[in-house]
């Protein structure tokens, strides 16, 4: 008999999980990837008599897998706030599904358990942008503004470590990174007494350097776009620069591109913070698009639908 915990390689999935084994010690598979790496439950290889807990994944973008699962007859509790579509029928599945958008998994997660975890929970909020939320969230803490800041870097830097092409792109895969926040209960504690924590947070100080220099591509009231070359930085910074911008111009969307090896372009887009919807809408008129609504992403946009890519954005974000 085997467990298999399948999650999102990000700063979400990672809190998600880590909450949720707190609460409910389990020897398990891990089963996780690059951020976009997100179709993870075709590696699942389940049988009767083994079990599944999903976190932070679409379902949507699951959904045969899912299926696959519960035809053998293996039970599965699933986790998400990203797009899901028609929820497969089975007394086996139990779903924990809420796609509004000041919500996320280590959210749904913190719900379950009754707030058992809420500083992991508020650190995923960050991660996902989600500051407003995550101070809402907080309140219970009584965190002064400087812990506060401290669960929001922590946030954004679990969150930094997701973003490649490939696991090569990554300072720490996602699985040894959740193996390295395992022992600790109190995300302080893991601050102060890791040294993964100032490894990410010099490389993500770098490479944002970098990202500023970087003039955009589209620029107007609504819409930002920039391309980014075909760098390892590129692709480790396109989902935090994005999350700065989109907190800079609250207002506005934004979209970063970063160009791969094979000529095509990884997308993260972000809708203006003020409405936080329309950006799974806008990248799912593309393939491999997929995401939530106030953040969204296009694994491999060809180069000849750049421009329509930017056309369509613009009118997804017309004022």
């Amino acid at each position: 008999m085997t467990h298999f915990d399948v999650f999102n390689g990000d700063a979400d999935g990672i809190c998600a999980l880590h909450q949720l084994r707190l609460a409910e010690p389990k020897e398990s598979t891990l089963v996780t990837g690059v951020k976009r790496d997100i179709n993870l439950l075709k590696r699942v290889p389940a049988v009767s008599g083994d079990s599944v807990t999903v976190l932070d994944i679409s379902l949507d973008k699951n959904r045969e897998e899912l299926q696959r699962v519960l035809a053998a007859e293996v039970p599965v509790i699933y986790f998400d706030h990203h797009f899901a579509g028609d929820i497969p029928e089975s007394s086996l599945l139990s779903t924990h599904i809420d796609t509004a958008g000041d919500v996320c998994t280590g959210l749904l997660v913190n719900r379950y358990l009754d707030g058992q975890f809420l500083p992991w929970a508020v650190t995923a909020l960050y991660g996902d942008n989600l500051h407003d939320a995550a101070k809402a969230a907080a309140e219970p803490l009584g965190l002064n503004d400087d812990q506060l800041a401290e669960l929001e870097q922590l946030g954004t830097l679990l969150n930094y470590n997701g973003y490649g092409g490939t696991l090569d792109d990554l300072y720490f895969a996602p699985d040894e990174l959740y193996r390295k926040v395992q022992p600790y209960a109190d995300p302080f504690e893991f601050i102060a007494s890791d040294t993964t924590f100032e490894t990410l947070r010099d490389g993500f100080d770098s490479d944002m350097t970098r990202a500023a220099s970087i003039e955009p591509k589209l620029a107007t009231e609504s819409c930002a776009a920039f391309l980014f070359p075909n760098d390892s930085f590129s692709r480790r910074v396109s989902g935090v620069y994005s999350n700065q911008l989109a907190r800079e111009n609250p207002e506005r969307a934004h979209a970063l591109l970063s160009e791969l090896p094979t000529g095509e372009y990884l997308v993260s887009v972000r809708a203006p913070l003020a409405t936080k919807t329309g950006a799974d809408e806008l990248v799912r008129q593309f393939p491999t698009g997929g995401g939530r609504k106030a953040a969204a992403g296009i694994n491999q946009l060809p180069a000849d639908q750049l421009q329509k890519f930017l056309d369509t954005m613009q009118q997804q974000f017309a004022p």
